[in-house]
């Protein structure tokens, strides 16, 4: 095969304007084997590029005759430095085809947009250009050494390292827990994942149980057989049952609290704590396990809703780097649990006492067992036909626990159980999932005792409810949806 015939299988470059940037890209083009045209109006800088046995002539890229020379190009590049000229290097060519891909140099947003409608396919702008490669360096660069703090702290172990999630540990909690644990043993160290609350949603409980994640109870330990304490997720409450100090904090929101760690890394701007640990599992360049993989994939899904909420670029770039290490088959049996007969109640509670105003449902489940249940019900409930915004809430013992979901995207479900609650109790949430926990008294006076139970049903369904519609800011109707 001749050289030719081999040049024309590729595709053809045309540069027009050479100036620091064109010559940097006609370079890296000649080195991967291009054929690259070059044209600029400057006879000095054409004589230098023909030295360096680059193929260049001397053309104002503004002139007409250009769009007929570089005709046979695949791809045209207009990157001189003066804007005015490539808008008419563009239009020139545009008169000519549309067939060829054109790039071109902008110098400012309203520049990109005239060089867009002018008919370029690509607008590139050098200053945000560098600023994007500028904030990747310094982003790889602080990676490398937060890698390197983090390391330093978990070898620095003398006994054992705690990891500490949140009450009631969610997908994400649990799958950080099992990175930095993996972390750590890389390290040499052995690290326990300690809990307190319990593991109630039944597809957490799945989550465990198929990926054979150990948790220990905090109950069932002595924190001062740890030397070194991790928080994770410390947003939520697990924080406030550590009375002593900590010496590493990972969550993707600020605390609630003041803490002093040696090592902390809170990150606002991803949607995951398991995506954070997932770019520590990269810099430290070791296999990831089946197990590790697919517990921080389904965290970030869990978290994100599968995606879709808040989801960030660095969740979606954690996801797929994780994706072919993940078992796939494992992940469908945790995200399809069989539902428990308490859960099977609480559902059928709410869909009985359920008040619907517009497209918000409100219900109550009544005395119940597992707070987790009524997560699962108020996820149920809005599937149901013309509702976007569903609460379930139910008590034990003496607190009235709420859970929320919404797709409504004119409702942040987590601002209106902060406006309704925040001052009388504790709320917390996104716009699309919420929860929170009330005192029983504040609204009945009236000890929860088994006398009682109807009294206390009575007063706080419909305290709890009219709190609910008020600050969604629906007028309640004197109307229900049984």
């Amino acid at each position: 095969m001749s050289s030719r015939a081999t040049i024309s299988s590729m595709s053809t470059y045309a540069i027009l304007g050479c100036g620091s940037v064109g010559h940097a890209v006609a370079e890296e083009l000649v080195e991967r084997d291009k054929d690259v045209l070059i044209m600029d109006r400057d006879e000095a800088r054409v004589a230098a590029l023909r030295d360096q046995d680059l193929n260049a002539q001397t053309k104002d890229i503004r002139d007409p005759e250009v769009a007929e020379i570089v005709a046979d190009r695949e791809v045209v590049l207009i990157l001189a430095s003066d804007v005015e000229a490539n808008e008419e290097a563009v239009t020139n060519i545009r008169d000519r085809s549309e067939e060829q891909f054109v790039v071109a140099r902008a110098s400012d947003p309203v520049t990109s947009d005239e060089l867009t409608e002018l008919g370029a396919d690509v607008v590139i702008n050098p200053s945000a250009v560098i600023a994007d490669a500028a904030l990747s360096a310094l982003q790889s660069g602080e990676l490398e050494y937060k890698a390197r703090q983090l390391a330093d702290v978990i070898q620095g172990t003398n006994s054992r390292l705690a990891l500490v999630t949140h009450d009631n540990p969610d997908p994400d909690s649990i799958a950080t827990g099992a990175a930095l644990q993996a972390i750590a043993e890389h390290f040499d160290v052995e690290a326990d994942i300690l809990y307190f609350g319990d593991i109630g949603h039944q597809e957490n409980r799945a989550f465990v149980n198929l990926l054979d994640i150990e948790l220990v109870s905090y109950e069932e330990i002595d924190l001062d057989d740890y030397d070194t304490i991790a928080l994770i997720d410390p947003a939520k409450a697990g924080e406030t049952h550590i009375d002593r100090g900590v010496d590493i904090v990972v969550d993707h929101h600020e605390p609630e609290r003041d803490l002093d760690p040696e090592f902390v890394d809170v990150r606002s701007n991803v949607s995951a704590t398991s995506t954070i640990l997932t770019k520590y599992i990269q810099e430290f360049d070791f296999s990831v396990s089946e197990t590790v993989a697919t517990a921080l994939l389904y965290g970030i899904r869990a978290e994100t809703l599968d995606f879709r909420r808040d989801t960030t670029p660095a969740d979606l770039t954690a996801a797929a780097y994780l994706y072919p290490f993940a078992n796939h088959d494992t992940l469908e049996q945790v995200e399809s649990p069989n539902m428990s007969p308490e859960t099977l109640d609480v559902l059928a509670g709410a869909i009985v006492n359920r008040e619907v105003q517009g497209s918000h449902l409100v219900s109550t489940a009544g005395f119940i067992n597992s707070r987790d249940a009524l997560t699962q019900a108020a996820q149920q409930l809005l599937n149901l036909e013309g509702i976007t915004t569903t609460v379930v809430f139910g008590i034990i013992e003496d607190t009235i626990y709420l859970a929320a979901r919404s797709k409504d995207i004119r409702l942040n479900i987590g601002t209106v159980l902060q406006d309704a609650f925040g001052d009388i109790g504790e709320a917390a949430g996104h716009s699309t999932q919420a929860s929170a926990a009330i005192p029983l008294g504040i609204f009945t006076g009236i000890e929860g005792n088994e006398e009682n139970r109807d009294t206390l049903l009575t007063l706080t369904e419909e305290a709890v409810t009219r709190k609910l519609f008020d600050a969604m800011g629906v007028e309640q109707e004197n109307s229900n949806g049984n």
